[in-house]
């Protein structure tokens, strides 16, 4: 394609991309930390009943034997969370006293928390434990409906106003919700704030793969691409290490926002999409953006003879019946493009019920949960050494069909395994969340590779949107364990499996070919396609008669 010529005679993958992606990509891992953040501020520490304010323990030098007088015992040994005996129970300091029968009531005086390696959460707060805990749920929900809001609606925002735009807004966005999060007084406000940061994780993501893969000539793609996985990787690592540091919930939630200002006060200097501002007849100021490119390059010979002229004679054919999309209908308006958009649709969805039915509750591992957060995000670094390998020498469709699949198969072959074995329970589903992790990022260039420039913003924006109601859908698959433990492994495990079926099934390969830039264009090279293909067959049709003729041929 003309557009690919251009930028390989301004350098290529030069200083100017290496310098725009590094930009592009340090706020993405920071966005890991919001995704993961609660299992940290919104961790539950152990607890118990609060004595009733009439009694005091004066009456006992031992605070041990004071527990055991006013809190029961649950079925694990350990004091009963969420109840304790109306009066103190003396006689059950005896070795061979028994609580049967001894009358029980609900922590009317509040709870008192285990301190030692959470100080504060908003647990601990706002007391979201017993009748309450389903609201910390509640709250991550929260977030990923803002997520799911955010895709819907920068990715249209995207494809009219440009990349740049939403993308400055959601770093202002995110800066200001995550921070006014650390001062605010009440659940109800923090639930808020929530949404708002939820909002910005599509804005973020997407823009920032667009503009990357769109400044990008075609070798260098898959690279750029996978390094966002990276960075998410990288920002997962991150926040265990800033978790562990800093303890109390409102200065780790400031600590991870305030970043966002300062790349809200960079992001100006970052350029516009030039395919963009072409598509929509802006060539000027695409002109003076490919000049700046040219300059940092080292090309700045070749800069200063660009035109709008120059620029169009390359983009002409390639922009000639462009439209801009304005609706979300053209998603499915053209054949080609609604098999790759309801094809998209299952493999977003599927990808994420699967990948946070796996990794979003790590209090259920037997270790530290710093340790498992650090464990979670350093399985995906060779997860995606591999990933990388195959999408430049293999291709995109058979990178994300495989591993959807084997993480399916790994999830499924999970619930055969006893659960005294609970050290290869958990290596298999960090195994398998490492596969979920790499066939994430990979669908998300394969996506922005699908789909040409005109719809590509609203289309990762509604794939996106698939996969936040993937997420949301993920803790009620979770509650399926109640009816029966094989539920959710079984539900996780073959959506894996069926979305990695279809991707090898109905989507084209997108290795080494130039991004399309219209819905004629896609629609052309699958006709092309076709027709080649059916060529190819009479071919072999006319090779196999006249293969047959002869030896009748011979006898004559």
């Amino acid at each position: 394609m003309a557009f690919t010529d251009l930028l390989d005679a301004l350098g290529g993958v030069g200083r100017f991309q290496f310098v725009h992606t590094a930009l592009l990509l340090l706020p993405c891992g920071l966005l890991a930390c919001h995704t993961f953040l609660q299992n940290f501020t919104a961790a539950a520490p152990p607890h118990h009943c609060q004595h009733p304010h009439n009694y005091t323990e004066a009456t006992t030098n031992d605070s041990g034997a004071w527990l055991r007088a006013i809190i029961p015992l649950n079925q694990h040994g350990v004091p009963d969370p969420c109840q304790r005996y109306t009066e103190p129970q003396w006689a059950l300091l005896k070795s061979n006293a028994s609580s049967h029968g001894v009358p029980t009531e609900d922590c009317k005086d509040g709870w008192v928390y285990d301190r030692s390696i959470f100080p504060s959460t908003i647990v601990m707060e706002w007391d979201l434990v017993c009748e309450a805990r389903t609201l910390r749920d509640l709250a991550q929900s929260i977030y990923m409906a803002g997520v799911l809001v955010g895709a819907a609606l920068f990715g249209s925002l995207a494809d009219r106003l440009g990349r740049k735009p939403p993308l400055v807004w959601s770093y202002l966005q995110l800066a200001v919700s995550g921070t006014a999060t650390a001062y605010v007084g009440s659940f109800n406000a923090y639930c808020v704030f929530r949404f708002l940061m939820g909002m910005t994780f599509s804005g973020i993501i997407l823009n920032s793969l667009s503009l990357v893969v769109e400044c990008m000539p075609t070798r260098g793609r898959t690279v750029a691409g996978i390094l966002l996985g990276f960075s998410f990787t990288l920002g997962q690592l991150i926040l265990a290490g800033v978790a562990y540091l800093i303890r109390p919930w409102r200065w780790l939630q400031f600590a991870v926002s305030a970043p966002f200002l300062v790349f809200f006060f960079y992001s100006w200097w970052l350029p516009e999409s030039s395919r963009w501002l072409l598509l929509h007849g802006k060539s000027q100021q695409a002109v003076q953006n490919l000049r700046k490119v040219a300059i940092i390059n080292g090309k700045k010979e070749v800069g200063d003879r660009l035109t709008t002229e120059v620029v169009s004679s390359y983009v002409q054919s390639e922009f000639a019946s462009v439209h801009t999309s304005s609706s979300i209908l053209d998603l499915f308006r053209t054949p080609a493009i609604r098999k790759v958009t309801c094809c998209l649709m299952v493999v977003w969805f599927s990808n994420s019920v699967a990948y946070y039915g796996l990794a979003m509750d790590l209090q259920k591992f037997r270790f530290s949960i710093y340790l498992v957060q650090a464990l979670f995000g350093i399985i995906d670094i060779p997860a995606m050494l591999v990933a990388t390998t195959t999408m430049i020498y293999v291709g995109r469709r058979a990178t994300v069909a495989s591993f959807l699949i084997l993480a399916g198969l790994m999830v499924i072959a999970n619930m055969f395994v006893p659960e005294d074995l609970q050290t290869l329970r958990t290596v298999q589903a960090a195994l398998g969340k490492g596969c979920l992790a790499s066939s994430f990022i990979c669908v998300y260039l394969f996506t922005g590779e699908l789909y040409p420039t005109e719809i590509r913003q609203m289309g990762m924006g509604f794939a996106s949107v698939s996969a936040r109601l993937g997420g949301l859908t993920a803790p009620l698959v979770t509650t399926l364990g109640e009816i029966s433990p094989v539920l959710p492994p079984m539900s996780f495990g073959a959506t894996s499996v069926l979305a990695g079926m279809a991707v090898a099934c109905f989507l084209t390969e997108t290795r080494n070919v130039p991004l399309l830039e219209t819905i004629a264009a896609m629609e052309r090279r699958v006709k092309e396609g076709r027709s080649n293909r059916n060529t190819e067959h009479m071919s072999e049709e006319i090779s196999l008669q006249q293969l047959g003729a002869s030896p009748l041929k011979e006898t004559i």
